[in-house]
């Protein structure tokens, strides 16, 4: 088989992202997926994702977020297709919240426009939300929703259109560098022979990447679409995105974009799973208790009856941060993601960073936090 300059192993968020980024640069790349395009068995799917520019996890984030929402804007233009409608997001928490903290001290730091809200401010803006007399919330105007499904098809019909090979069904079982360039082996025996990899598998990194594997954690997340009690309070305009710091599960949403209901889901860790392989399509009812407990407090106006269920994993780190950066065993060789459930948003930046990373063997973003090497 010919010999690129750069593989690309995965075509998720990152993976699609960064082979886009380099068929726009004149990279002769190659991109396998052991799935068909449009498979539910990731990361990627369900409709939509959060984008918010105060970021509670840690402020090292945003400088990232802000490069993240130019590409974005970028995709849009190049391709005449919206991938991001901004609504604001509305981030609520009792007293000692994490993550009001957390987005507040991100706001302050980086000069992100926000507005502290009580509940009874809350009730007057978003009337839909009805919070707890003692709980504050943080309000950012810049977040957003992005379609998942439509920037991996973009991402991937754009960087085909220039050039990309993309091979899907094809999972690589193996990546070794041979000094001089990288083999990649497939599972049919066939190899791959390339200049440098990109390993964008998500859940499946750690069986490429086998010193990353005692370190990762996947866990099954339910997605649950609602059927709305009072429509009109949860259009885009009337309900923002939603982040509710409920002791019971940190709860996060969006308001019904596209006729199918306000989604909600858990950002806590659901049941471990033993691998990627095992993630199935099986939400039940089981799955929609807690979350339909917090709604019915505290966005009732959104809480009927669930209309529909889907499942996705999480990859999770020890400290919930982004794995991204050259392997440890090999230059030629880049690490991307797991990125412990809140990733995507920031895929258009990753993916040129993996872009730069892969031809050049560094890049000028900010990516300390997310060293392949700190666990040891």
């Amino acid at each position: 088989m010919a010999t690129y300059d750069v593989a690309v192993v995965g075509l998720g968020a990152m993976g699609g992202a960064a082979i886009y980024d380099l068929a726009a640069r004149g990279q002769r790349v190659i991109g396998l997926d052991r799935f068909p395009a449009d498979h539910t068995r990731g990361s990627s799917h369900g409709e939509s994702r959060i984008i918010r520019l105060a970021y509670f996890e840690h402020p090292d984030y945003v400088p990232l977020l802000r490069l993240a929402y130019r590409n974005w804007r970028a995709l849009e233009a190049d391709t005449g297709q919206a991938v991001l409608l901004t609504t604001g997001i509305v981030e609520a928490g009792p007293p000692g919240s994490s993550i009001v903290a957390g987005s507040l001290a991100s706001s302050m730091e980086h000069g992100i426009a926000h507005t502290v809200l009580d509940a009874a401010q809350v009730a007057a803006r978003f009337p839909a939300l009805t919070l707890p007399q003692d709980w504050t919330a943080v309000f950012q105007p810049d977040a957003g929703i992005l379609a998942p499904e439509r920037i991996l098809a973009l991402h991937v019909a754009a960087a085909k259109a220039q050039g990309a090979e993309v091979l899907e069904g094809a999972a690589v079982t193996a990546v070794r560098d041979r000094g001089g360039s990288v083999q990649l082996t497939l599972a049919d025996g066939s190899t791959v022979t390339a200049g440098a990899v990109v390993i964008a598998a998500g859940g499946w990194i750690g069986e490429l990447a086998p010193q990353l594997a005692p370190h990762l954690r996947l866990t099954r997340q339910a997605l649950v679409w609602f059927q709305p009690r009072r429509p009109a309070l949860v259009t885009p305009d009337r309900l923002p995105i939603f982040m509710l710091d409920d002791p019971r599960t940190v709860t996060y949403g969006f308001p019904d974009w596209c006729g199918t209901g306000v989604k909600a889901a858990s950002h806590d860790a659901g049941r471990r799973l033993n691998s990627a392989d095992a993630a199935a399509q099986d939400a039940d009812a089981a799955d929609a208790e807690q979350i339909t407990e917090v709604l019915e407090d505290l966005l009732p106006a959104a809480a009927g009856p669930a209309r529909q269920m889907a499942t996705c994993f999480y990859t999770r780190t020890p400290d919930e941060h982004f794995i991204l950066g050259p392997s440890p065993d090999s230059a030629r060789i880049i690490l991307a993601s797991p990125c412990s459930g809140h990733g995507f948003k920031f895929a258009s930046i990753i993916g040129e960073i993996l872009a730069d990373l892969s031809t050049t063997g560094t890049t000028d973003k900010p990516i300390g936090l997310f060293s392949p090497t700190r666990f040891g």
